[in-house]
């Protein structure tokens, strides 16, 4: 058995075509007629008719000077519009920057303001957002809004944007505008959590989200044969780069949905056709507790992607869904997915092995970036053989692009093994950060929205293991009140939920007179997680205090029994 990752092969093997707009193109020739976008069970797009849209809105948008270089804010819910803009904007040459719909306070007023962008396409519901911090982004000029399929259209009460309905970017056809953009010039910005300070914005050749959406290709097997169903977010890489692209690289069919739901997702896997599809985080335990349902195998479905695959749970599922391959990878927004899982080698809790052709990697003591032998754990650090495979730096922060390539070698802030056989094991992580429901949070800005309140003197924003399996976090907000200050639990989580977006409200809090320091003022964070949970903590959900989004969802839940 092979110690490194063998198998990859290339697609397309001239790298001067490895540019969404070019690829969109020749499949708008080599498969005109077949069946490419499908939302929900609507009637399927092919690829000439997306070719077509996305020419329309790429003209669209240029109306409204969007131009080579700048940076489009997406937010938008899971719809085929979503594709239709992020494609427009780079076939102009512009640059994606994907917004997650539940941004709002400082989240998404410090990317906003780093991405440094004057167009915005936003769907009404996420409206007031914007309204909230309207006065605080400081570059946005023009706000393009996506009405939706349903619900009455809502006027937006702004001050000084501009406003305009998403129908205007279809207000005349196009071909295509033949501009040239290069496989080295940026496609994306896409942000992730940052640790000792704000989120940063990954910047990423069109080299780089090619390799990445070809890497999928190369995991799952894909052909023009395969139906790719996905309710993953389109602000996520894992959606865009990890399903709609590679199926547009094949020449396969991608089906849709708006978001996961555990107990419908059997049903959607049968109605789609599906016979590929991936998980993140804790999804895959959600589906396994539901019900098991005679009919769980009738399906088309043969390989799932799952990061992670919870080892305990790995054969069973296979076993009731039928499935023939369960892959699983290590990688990052910034490095694509140096480690991969080879077709068929599943081994339990292995992220799989190197792909030595395209990546050098080490596993490092991460104070001193020397080499650690096999079976030991260190910092998992990586560079690239081919130029523009990696990310190009971080947007607006040549700090932390230094800090990430000291050495000349990407340090991830992952603790990473490699065992004598050549497979990965993931670990922890090293680096100040925590992941909920899928999404990687970053204390910092935690800590920053609480900071803010009038009572609160200083705070420390912790990770404590949640118990469902996926490797997910539960949020724990250590807080000190001045001496003059009164602050309630629940006074603090309405002050975080109208500032922070769902996900990152945390579920404990534990009021302290102060936070444990070292002689230079640094916060002792490693004192407060061994504290963990005890009788001071206060937990959210025991105590009953729910969130609007989770009243929300339980609303539609009793909505979909009763309908």
């Amino acid at each position: 058995m092979a110690q490194t990752y063998n198998d990859f092969r290339l697609s397309i093997d001239d790298k001067n075509n490895w540019v969404l707009g070019k690829i969109l193109e020749l499949r708008a020739q080599t498969h005109a007629d077949r069946p490419f976008l499908q939302y929900m069970e609507q009637t399927p797009l092919t690829f000439a008719e997306v070719n077509a849209r996305v020419n329309r809105v790429a003209r669209g948008l240029a109306d409204l000077g969007v131009r080579k270089g700048d940076r489009v804010l997406i937010m938008l819910p899971n719809c085929l519009e979503y594709l239709f803009v992020w494609w427009g904007a780079n076939k102009l040459g512009a640059i994606e920057v994907p917004v997650n719909t539940a941004y709002k306070g400082y989240f998404l007023e410090h990317l906003a303001n780093n991405a440094a962008a004057k167009v915005m396409v936003v769907g009404q519901d996420y409206l007031d957002h914007l309204e909230f911090s309207e006065e605080r982004l400081q570059f946005l000029e023009q706000v393009v809004v996506y009405q939706g399929s349903g619900g009455t259209a809502r006027k937006p009460q702004f001050k000084r944007l501009a406003i305009h309905p998403f129908e205007s970017l279809y207000a005349r056809e196009a071909g295509n505008l033949g501009i040239d953009v290069r496989y080295n010039d940026l496609a994306a910005i896409m942000y992730t959590s940052g640790t000792t300070g704000p989120s940063k914005g990954v910047m990423m050749p069109h080299a780089q989200c090619y390799f990445f959406s070809e890497q999928d290709v190369n995991l799952l097997r894909l052909s023009g044969k395969d139906v790719y169903y996905t309710c993953n977010p389109f602000f996520h890489a894992n959606a865009q780069l990890l399903t709609v692209y590679p199926c547009l690289i094949v020449g396969a069919k991608v089906v849709v949905y708006p978001a996961f739901r555990a107990s419908e997702w059997i049903d959607h896997i049968r109605q789609s056709g599906a016979t590929v599809t991936n998980f993140l985080g804790v999804m895959m335990d959600f589906v396994y507790r539901q019900p098991e349902r005679p009919h769980d195998k009738d399906t088309k479905l043969r390989a799932i992607f799952a990061v992670p695959a919870p080892p305990q749970i790995v054969d069973d599922f296979k076993r009731r869904f039928g499935i023939e391959a369960m892959l699983e990878c290590y990688g990052m927004t910034e490095i694509c997915m140096p480690i991969m899982l080879p077709y068929g080698e599943y081994r339990a809790g292995a992220a799989g092995k190197l792909l030595a052709d395209w990546f050098e990697a080490k596993i490092v003591d991460p104070e001193t970036d020397e080499e650690l032998p096999d079976g030991t754990v260190g910092e998992f650090i990586v560079r690239h053989k081919e130029p523009w495979t990696l990310n190009a730096g971080y947007f607006g922060m040549p700090d932390k692009t230094a800090e990430a390539y000291r050495n000349l070698w990407f340090h991830s802030g992952d603790g990473v093994k490699r065992a004598a056989d050549g497979f990965y094991y993931f670990v922890d992580r090293i680096k100040d950060a925590l992941r909920r429901r899928g999404e990687n949070i970053s204390s910092y800005e935690v800590e920053k929205v609480i900071n803010d309140h009038p009572a609160v003197a200083e705070s420390a924003v912790i990770a404590i293991k949640s118990e469902i399996p996926g490797g997910e976090d539960e949020v724990k907000a250590c807080v000190a009140v001045k001496k003059e200050g009164k602050l309630s639990p629940e006074q603090l989580i309405k002050w975080c939920e109208q500032r922070m977006p769902y996900f990152a409200v945390p579920r404990y809090l534990e009021f302290v007179a102060e936070l444990p320091k070292t002689p230079n003022l640094k916060v002792q964070k490693e004192k407060l997680r061994g504290a963990g949970l005890n009788p001071a903590t206060w937990d959210r959900i025991k105590e009953g205090v729910k969130l609007e989004e989770e009243l929300r969802r339980e609303q539609a839940k009793k909505l979909r029994r009763s309908a």
